[in-house]
């Protein structure tokens, strides 16, 4: 018999070999009806695998992240099921789930695959999907599954095995496709219900430009016809929204093949945007007891072998930087927190100093494949609101508190009002990638956990997604339409300062170790706007727009006033511009609607001889008419009750 832990606490006796579904069914034959995998000691499995050892269960189901990962994965399986039925020899590479759906690369080898033929796909996945076939799961040796794709062809899979050995190897089956995976998978396929293959694109192998370019088919899978049509009406609302777009529209940032791929070029609206962010957040951090810094783009690699960093990342980074002087590296900096150590070691510190706080506006350059570049979401040079704070161990659980109430208010100041924190800690199992010693590991995921729960934050927690040098909090937040996006973080950091040998003088004149927080708001300035932008859909609140008003001269016979509206507004510190194009005022109004600029001074000959402006607002419509002095009143107002900086 073995004793199977739930979530509640209870504890259950089976006998071994009973497998999370037939938990689920002693439980209630309606949650076996839901269950797609389970969590078994913190590690996703299939459902119907056996468990031969006490083990802490949990049921996943649809609601749960985990959950959907493995259907979504399953259904990546079906649509390779789909592919073989219709393009007989198509090779297949990986098909992971991702947090919308799912993807496989496929080489059709000459074949072109078009829209026409993921209608098709679509058809027979749904077909197949009905047989409700299993996924079933064997486990084989390096020499027979390298036998079965040598058989088959398949240089792929072959490719895969090469970096796996008896003991993690598997395959699974369902219906006539059979695949190299390690799972999990679903039970059967008649939990897909809805199915929609949503995109084709290019994809190199291994994400390297100079393999074989790979055909990747996108597709989502819902367990019902309803969520699918409501995220179908949410897909579209996101290329309405999707920042790349609105970001040539608004003229915010480009791109340049010349300057090179993930590299964002940040227009003069963009810039202006970015540093109102930067002025917002600076004012917080000087009201909060920081102390601004600045370092350089570079460093030399000893900094990052010393940190950790190198052994961990230095393949995927960008590589060192030689100099004339033999033996001498660097390197692009990937993060600041090497740097700000080194200045906290410029001179001994009292505990009477501490906590100390460092902070920066730091770019910092990371390598990432191109295939995976996506716009100001993923890039390869990127400006952080980084900050690190050196402290004393009993002061860890307060700093950490105050840092959270420092991220919820900049949520609150840009309406980002869904959120959960997410608590992520060390993998259960696996504790070789970590820096550290056990005892400084848990008393750092205890400070997260406690000052968590002190602040009352809806939470969730996810074994191993930790930072390979401390646990960390990472903020889910949701956007308009729902989608959830990795912000804010705050983490705990013993390991770094041991590793540079970091000391205080504590009150007995002793030398103590301290402890680094690190923590950044907004995480990167390019994700943060990326995300900000599509919450909005472009129209920013007014203490952020970029151009704040515009003023509309009716003819040009009004230009001269208009020009001095401007020139007065400007002097208030209120970003305007002037549309003195020979156009018809209808026109003018409906650009600048387009152009999302949150007021509209629109003046003529009644609004000239009483010095005032009729008044439009974004998306509002007519305020009537004002004169200026009212309008710079309200206009100040309203943005100070937003960014708090005035």
């Amino acid at each position: 018999m073995i004793k199977i832990t739930l979530p509640d606490g209870a504890v259950r006796e089976y006998a071994a070999g009973v497998s999370a579904l037939d938990v689920a069914k002693s439980i209630s034959e309606g949650l076996a009806r839901k269950v797609l995998a389970a969590s078994i000691d913190g590690v996703v499995w299939d459902a119907a695998r056996p468990i031969n050892h006490d083990a802490a269960l949990k049921l996943l189901t649809w609601d749960d992240a985990a959950g959907k990962s493995t259907f979504w994965h399953s259904s990546a399986h079906l649509m390779a099921e789909a592919v073989e039925a219709h393009f007989p020899g198509a090779q297949f590479w990986v098909g992971p789930p991702t947090d919308k759906g799912f993807y496989y690369d496929i080489d059709f080898g000459d074949r072109t695959i078009t829209d026409d033929d993921l209608v098709v796909l679509e058809k027979t996945m749904t077909e197949l999907a009905k047989q409700a076939n299993p996924y079933l799961r064997k486990e084989i040796t390096k020499a027979d599954a390298l036998q079965y794709f040598t058989e088959k062809g398949d240089p792929y899979k072959l490719d895969l095995l090469g970096g796996l050995t008896d003991g993690e190897i598997t395959l699974y089956t369902q219906g006539k496709f059979t695949d190299l995976c390690r799972g999990p998978h679903i039970p059967h396929t008649g939990f897909i219900k809805a199915i929609k293959l949503t995109n084709i694109a290019g994809a190199y192998w291994k994400g390297d430009e100079k393999n074989k370019m790979l055909t990747r088919v996108y597709g989502v899978s819902f367990p019902n016809q309803k969520e699918l049509d409501e995220h179908l009406v949410m897909l579209e609302e996101a290329r309405k929204r999707d920042h790349r777009k609105l970001g040539r529209e608004l003229e915010l940032f480009t791109f340049s093949e010349m300057v090179g791929g993930g590299l964002p070029l940040w227009l003069p609206k963009g810039t202006a945007l970015r540093d109102r962010l930067i002025a917002f957040m600076r004012q917080l951090l000087i009201d909060n007891g920081y102390d601004m810094v600045s370092t350089p783009h570079i460093g030399q690699k000893e900094l990052w072998i010393t940190s950790g960093h190198w052994e961990k990342y230095g393949k995927d980074s960008f590589q060192p930087i030689l100099t004339p002087h033999e033996g001498e590296e660097f390197l692009l900096k990937p993060m600041n927190c090497p740097h700000h150590i080194e200045i906290y070691k410029f001179k001994p510190h009292s505990y009477k100093e501490l906590p100390i706080r460092y902070a920066e506006f730091g770019t910092v350059y990371r390598y990432e494949q191109r295939g995976e570049l996506h716009g100001l979401n993923r890039v390869r040079g990127f400006t952080q609101d980084d900050a690190h704070l050196f402290c004393m161990p009993g002061q860890v659980k307060e700093e950490f508190k105050k840092l959270i109430e420092l991220v919820l208010y900049v949520f609150r100041s840009l309406d980002f009002n869904d959120y959960t924190a997410q608590i992520s800690l060390r993998d259960k199992v696996n504790r070789d990638k970590y820096i550290g010693t056990e005892e400084n590991w848990e008393l750092a995921e205890s400070a997260i956990i406690e000052a968590a729960g002190e602040m009352d934050l809806k939470t969730v927690t996810e074994y191993g997604e930790a930072a390979f040098y401390g646990p960390k909090l990472d903020f889910m937040v949701k956007d308009a339409i729902g989608r959830s996006w990795q912000l804010g973080t705050i983490q705990v950091d013993y390991s770094l300062p041991e590793r540079f040998g970091l000391e205080y003088i504590d009150a007995d004149n002793s030398r103590k170790r301290p402890v680094m927080i690190h923590r950044a708001p907004f995480g990167s300035l390019e994700r943060f706007i990326a995300v900000l932008t599509e919450h909005c859909a472009g129209k920013f609140p007014l203490w952020l727009a970029p151009v704040q008003v515009m003023v509309l001269p009716i003819s040009e016979k009004f230009g001269d006033y208009a020009t001095n509206i401007l020139k007065t507004l400007k002097k208030a510190d209120i970003r305007v511009e002037i549309d003195d194009r020979n156009e018809k005022i209808g026109k003018k109004i409906r650009d600048t609607e387009l152009a999302k600029i949150p007021y509209m001074l629109v003046v003529g000959e009644k609004e000239m001889n009483e010095g005032a402006a009729s008044v439009r607002r974004q998306g509002k419509g007519d305020l009537g008419v004002k004169d200026i002095a009212t309008i710079i009143s309200e206009l100040t107002a309203e943005v100070a009750s937003r960014s708090n900086l005035s």
